[in-house]
């Protein structure tokens, strides 16, 4: 495989980004909210959303696995780490990095829930559109793409390709 086409480039997804903080911190005014990403894809997009809210908002990490190394889910999800606060009460936003099939999310989404939080939203950078085999309620995309598989800003092949600062659709040779 070998990086094709630019799908979203690094302006466009800082300016989004910027666009996402200022939803957050206008819904989220006045509220004790943690962010929790999901690792190891999320943590660029945690990074850079969080230094656009204009709130006092904590962060912490889920690691989840439902791929291994194939590059489609397995529908089989393991958490590698939990949180490592309770959140019973908090608001909680769940930060991704993508969502295709929706079945990690509804799995994490799920067990969070049974936590009690006050309030639990997902904010993800990319969804893919028309691979959702469960309905995933999302409540702020970044970008709508096409069912490509897809590297950079976070995403990876095999390990490789999250330091590419834009989102490339991997092609065959």
């Amino acid at each position: 495989m070998k990086i094709g086409r630019t799908l979203v480039s690094e302006e466009e997804i800082q300016q989004r980004l910027v666009e996402m903080g200022a939803e957050i911190t206008a819904d989220y005014e006045g509220k004790d909210l943690l962010l929790v990403a999901v690792l190891k894809g999320a943590f660029m997009v945690m990074a850079d959303l969080a230094r656009n809210i204009a709130l006092p908002v904590e962060i912490d990490f889920m690691a989840v696995s439902s791929y291994g190394a194939a590059t489609q889910t397995s529908g089989v999800v393991r958490i590698l780490k939990d949180l490592d606060q309770e959140i019973a009460g908090r608001h909680v936003l769940i930060v991704e990095d993508i969502i295709d099939s929706g079945l990690t999310l509804d799995y994490l989404r799920r067990n969070l829930e049974v936590r009690e939080p006050a309030s639990l939203e997902i904010a993800t950078l990319l969804l893919k559109s028309g691979l959702q085999r469960v309905p995933i309620d999302v409540r702020y995309t970044g970008f709508e793409i096409p069912p490509e598989f897809v590297i950079g800003y976070g995403l990876d092949l095999v390990g490789k390709y999250r330091n590419l600062p834009y989102i490339a659709v991997m092609e065959e040779e």
